[in-house]
C-alpha cells in the first residue's frame, strides 16, 4: 500500500532559485520543500555573485548551483546565459530570492506566470530599495512583505500574499527589516507552493478554460451530464471534465475532425491527449489539463477550432473572408 500511494503522488514542480547574498529567503524554500507534502523542489541554485554565501548553502545541501558574473557582460547575454541554466536543470518555475539584478522584458516574457519575487514592503507601497527606511518616514503602522508574479515593470506583478508586520515604538530600519525577514521566511514558500499547485487544481483549471470559450463569439455555458460545458447556436463545442469516469484527469473535451486525428493525436501525445468515454466515439478528445506546464494557447486554439466547427455560418462568415487574406 505505501509503494502505490508513493507511485500515485504527483511529481514535484521544481524550482531554481536566484539570488545575489546570504540566500536566507532560498534556504527557507529549500528546507519547506524538505516536507513530504511541499509540492516543489529546489533543482538549482543561481546567481551572478560567485561569492554569494547562499551558493555555498545549497552546494552543502546537495542543491546544483551555477554562478556567472555580470560585470564585463551586456544586460541581455548575462541573462540569456542564466536563463539557458534554468532550463537545463529542468526547472518549472523560477523564484528570486534577493537577486540584485533587473531583468531584461525578454527574461521576463519567457517566465510569464511561472517567476515569483519577494519584496519587503506591503506592495503597491515602497516599491525599489530602502523600503524600511521609508516606511519608518512615512509614520506607517506596520511594514511588511507581499510575494508577487515577476513583470516587465519593477516590483509591479500581480500580488499571491502578503504579510503585514507591526512597526514597533523605537524601531529603526535594522529592526524592522529583521522581523520582516522572519515574515518573508513563513510567506514565500506558502505562496510559491500555492502557486505550483494551482495548475493542478480543478477549480483554478475550469476558471481558465471557462474565460477562454466565453470570450468566443455568442457562447454561452450550459451544464452537460452535471458537468460545465460551452454551446454557440445551441450546439456543444467544450466541455469540461473533472475526473470522470474513472479517469484520473482533469480535461477539456474538444471536437476534432475525426477517428484518424484522434488516434494520431494520442499515440504522439499521451501525456498531452486521451480518449474520453462516450465521447470518444463521436471524435471529441481530452486535453490533459492536470499535468503541468499546459499551453494555454494552445488550449485556447483548440476552443477556438472547435467552436468554429459547430458554429452558425453567420458567426463564421467574417472568420473565413479573413483567413483568406
Amino acid at each position: 500500500m505505501p509503494e502505490r500511494a508513493a507511485e500515485r503522488a504527483p511529481e514535484r514542480a521544481k524550482v531554481a532559485v536566484l539570488i545575489s547574498g546570504s540566500g536566507t529567503n532560498m534556504a527557507a524554500l529549500l528546507y519547506a520543500a524538505r516536507a513530504a507534502d511541499c509540492p516543489y523542489e529546489i533543482v538549482l541554485v543561481a546567481s551572478n555573485n560567485p561569492d554569494a554565501g547562499g551558493l555555498k548553502l545549497a552546494g552543502a545541501e546537495g542543491v546544483q548551483t551555477f554562478a556567472l558574473p555580470h560585470k564585463g557582460m551586456a544586460r541581455a547575454d548575462h541573462d540569456a546565459a542564466m536563463d539557458a541554466a534554468i532550463r537545463a536543470s529542468g526547472a518549472q518555475f523560477v523564484a528570486l530570492a534577493g537577486y540584485m539584478r533587473i531583468l531584461t522584458p525578454e527574461f521576463v516574457s519567457g517566465w510569464e506566470g511561472r517567476m515569483v519575487n519577494i519584496h519587503p514592503s506591503l506592495l503597491p507601497k515602497y516599491k525599489g530599495l530602502h523600503t524600511h527606511d521609508r516606511a519608518l518616514e512615512a509614520g506607517d503602522s506596520h511594514g511588511g512583505c507581499t510575494v508577487h508574479l515577476v513583470t516587465a515593470e519593477l516590483d509591479d506583478g500581480p500580488v499571491l500574499g502578503q504579510t503585514p508586520v507591526a512597526i514597533l515604538p523605537g524601531d529603526t530600519a535594522d529592526s524592522l527589516a529583521a522581523r520582516v525577514l522572519i515574515a518573508e521566511h513563513q510567506l514565500y514558500s506558502r505562496c510559491l507552493a500555492a502557486l505550483v499547485s494551482q495548475e493542478r487544481d480543478s477549480d483554478w483549471l475550469y476558471r481558465k478554460v471557462q474565460a477562454l470559450a466565453l470570450a468566443l463569439p455568442e457562447a454561452e455555458e450550459r451544464p452537460s451530464h452535471g458537468s460545465p460545458g460551452w454551446r454557440v447556436g445551441g450546439k456543444y463545442f467544450a466541455h469540461f471534465s473533472d475526473q470522470h469516469h474513472g479517469t484520473p484527469h482533469v480535461a477539456l473535451l474538444v471536437k476534432t475532425s475525426g477517428p484518424d486525428e484522434l488516434d494520431g493525436l494520442i499515440e504522439a501525445q499521451p501525456h498531452a491527449y486521451f480518449k474520453p468515454a462516450y465521447y470518444g466515439a463521436a471524435g471529441w478528445i481530452g486535453v490533459i489539463l492536470n499535468r503541468g506546464e499546459v499551453d494555454w494557447q494552445n488550449v485556447a486554439d483548440w476552443l477556438a477550432r472547435s467552436w468554429r466547427s459547430v458554429a452558425p455560418k453567420k458567426l463564421t462568415a467574417l472568420m473565413d473572408a479573413a483567413d483568406g487574406f
